[in-house]
C-alpha cells in the first residue's frame, strides 16, 4: 500500500526486522588475565622455599618463590612466579644476591616466556672453580645452582616439562647398576655399600649430560648410571 508524504522528509531509518530486533545479546566472553608490569601485587602469593647447602659456605642458603594464580576458577587458571627472595646469614654474597633477587623478579613480573632464565644462570661459572652436591651433582657456580632451584620450580607449576626418566629407563639403568656391582671386587662392593653418602661407584667419571660423577666403564663404553647415557650409544 503507497502512502503518500505530503511534507519536507527531514529523516529516515529502516526498520529491522522484529525477530533481528528482539533476538537476545551474546553473553560477554569474560576477559583472561595475563601476566605484566601493571599487575598488582595481591595480598597473599602461594610460594615454596627451597634450601642451598654448599660445601663452599658455612651457612645455608633459602630460597623462596611466590607465585600469583591468574583467573583463579576458570578454564585459564594458571599459575606464573612473581618474586623470588633468597636469604643467609652469610653477608658475604649480601649485595650481589639482592641483586639479582630484584632482577629475576621484575623478569617474572614482565610476563612472556622466563624459562630463559633458567639456561643463563646455568652457563655461569664461578672463576675458583665449581663443587659436587651430595650425590656426585656437580654444580659450576653457586648463581648456577640457583638457576637449578628456579628449573625446579618451574617444572613444579607446568611451565617447563618435567625430564624424568621413564619405567624403560630407569629399569635399564638399574640392569647396568646391577652389572657394574657383579663385575667389581667384594671387598670393593662392600667398601661401597658402607659408605652412606655414595650413590654411585667410587671414581666415576663426571657425565656431560647430568652433571653427575657416574659415568662407568662397561663393556669398553663409558655408561652413566644415573642418566643411562653412553658414549657407545
Amino acid at each position: 500500500m503507497a502512502i503518500k508524504i505530503d511534507s519536507k522528509i527531514i529523516d529516515y531509518d529502516v526498520a529491522k526486522a522484529n525477530a533481528e530486533a528482539e533476538a537476545p545479546a551474546m553473553p560477554k566472553e569474560p576477559e583472561i588475565d595475563y601476566m605484566h608490569e601493571q599487575l598488582q601485587r595481591p595480598e597473599q602469593l602461594e610460594g615454596k622455599t627451597y634450601k642451598i647447602k654448599t660445601p663452599l659456605s658455612e651457612h645455608a642458603l633459602y630460597v623462596t618463590i611466590n607465585d600469583v594464580i591468574l583467573n583463579p576458577g576458570t578454564e585459564h587458571e594458571s599459575r606464573r612466579p612473581f618474586e623470588i627472595f633468597i636469604n643467609s646469614k652469610n653477608m658475604d654474597h649480601f649485595q650481589w644476591i639482592v641483586a639479582l633477587t630484584r632482577i629475576i623478579s621484575a623478569v617474572f613480573r614482565k610476563g612472556g616466556d622466563c624459562t630463559f632464565l633458567v639456561e643463563e644462570l646455568h652457563s655461569v661459572f664461578d672463576p675458583r672453580g665449581g663443587y659436587f652436591k651430595k650425590g656426585g651433582r656437580f654444580m659450576p657456580s653457586l648463581v648456577a645452582e640457583i638457576g637449578e632451584i628456579i628449573e625446579q620450580h618451574l617444572k613444579h607449576i607446568g611451565m617447563l616439562e618435567s625430564d624424568t626418566l621413564d619405567e624403560h629407563q630407569k629399569a635399564y639403568i638399574e640392569q647396568k647398576k646391577a652389572e657394574f656391582e657383579g663385575k667389581q671386587p667384594q671387598d670393593q662392593a662392600a667398601a661401597d655399600c658402607d659408605d652412606s653418602t655414595a650413590k654411585f661407584p667410587e671414581g666415576a667419571q663426571l657425565c656431560g649430560k647430568c652433571h653427575t660423577k657416574a659415568m662407568v666403564v662397561m663393556d669398553g663404553c663409558l655408561t652413566c648410571l644415573n642418566c643411562g647415557d653412553s658414549k657407545c650409544g
